[in-house]
């Protein structure tokens, strides 16, 4: 009797899509998103399916059992993930922040205009 390899309908690793990172067959979503949606924001299986309707509860599932099964890669590709999101930030800065910066200082200069 022959078994089949039931996670591999819901999850892939294609090289050149999503850096080649484990993600739901036939998505963009990768397993580390399900993980970080799951561990760190808390939301339930339920929720994330509810967040993102073309997910089903086994793609899910599947992706937490895959990151069970390989928990130190899944945890370092989050690791080198947010170190990368930390030195473009760095080298980066936000359009908004400078927007707010230049706000500020223009609403402080017109306060000392006004009082003059």
């Amino acid at each position: 009797m022959n078994s089949v390899p039931v996670i591999t309908e819901h999850i892939e690793i294609t090289p050149g899509i999503c850096g080649g990172k484990p993600r739901i067959s036939g998505h963009r979503i990768k397993v580390e998103d399900i993980v970080i949606w799951h561990e760190r924001m808390g939301m339930s299986p339920d929720e994330i399916v509810d967040r993102y309707p073309t997910l089903t509860l086994s793609d899910v599932y599947a992706a937490l059992a895959y990151y069970h099964d390989h928990l130190e890669e899944i945890r370092q590709q989050i690791r080198e993930d947010e170190t990368f999101s930390s030195e473009m930030k760095a080298k980066t800065p936000s359009i908004l922040e400078q927007k707010l910066k230049e706000q500020d200082a223009t609403s402080e200069l017109q306060g000392k205009v006004e009082f003059i």
